[in-house]
């Protein structure tokens, strides 16, 4: 995977426009799911495939540890933190932008939720109404979530660093010849020895 170093502003404000839309998607849809429909009201949007359905989810995915909502809410800002101070900060990248900002979107849509809905703060339930056959039923931020670490797992894979430089090592086409031939055939020996 070949990454194009960019400048720090220019890979944060990707991040921050990911952030954004993400983030305000997320919410406003939200709003319309609370507002527009009726707990566990669902609707059609491509019949035996797609629908609304609107419930409200205290656990993680699949609705998994549901009587621990607290420490989804802590872990979700330490995320939250993790990726705003201490990634975000070192990115040089478009496409590590593009994932960390999809994920602090993903995090901090998912987090509101946790924080400032019922039935107390830090303990609240998450609006989800996304459904798709017989899987989960999720929100636009559990998408954003999903995506960024589909994307950070790839560049990890293909070895693209935050900073977007590589490493002498680990790139051959920046070692000179006299190393690369030294390398290859083990010509090296330390000095003042006979091979």
């Amino acid at each position: 995977m070949n990454q194009q170093r960019t400048s720090r502003g220019a890979a944060l404000g990707l991040a921050g426009l990911v952030l954004v839309v993400g983030y305000g998607l997320d919410q406003f849809t939200k709003h319309l799911v609370v507002t527009k429909m009726d707990l566990y009201e669902s609707i059609d949007v491509i019949p035996g495939l797609a629908r609304w359905y609107s419930i409200r989810n205290s656990g993680a995915a699949f609705s998994l540890g549901e009587g621990y909502t607290w420490i989804f809410t802590i872990f979700m800002s330490v995320v939250a933190v993790a990726v705003a101070a201490f990634l975000l900060p070192r990115v040089r990248t478009r496409t590590w932008g593009l994932a960390l900002g999809g994920l602090l979107a993903g995090t901090l849509g998912n987090l509101t939720d946790r924080l400032f809905r019922e039935p107390s703060f830090g303990q609240g339930h998450v609006v989800d109404f996304i459904s798709v056959g017989n899987f989960a039923i999720f929100n636009v931020a559990d998408s954003f979530i999903v995506l960024s670490m589909i994307a950070v797992v790839l560049l990890l894979w293909f070895g693209v660093p935050l900073d977007g430089k590589r490493s002498r090592k680990a790139d051959p086409d920046t070692m000179d010849d006299d190393a690369a031939v030294g390398s290859a055939d083990g010509a090296s020996t330390p000095s003042g020895t006979d091979a």
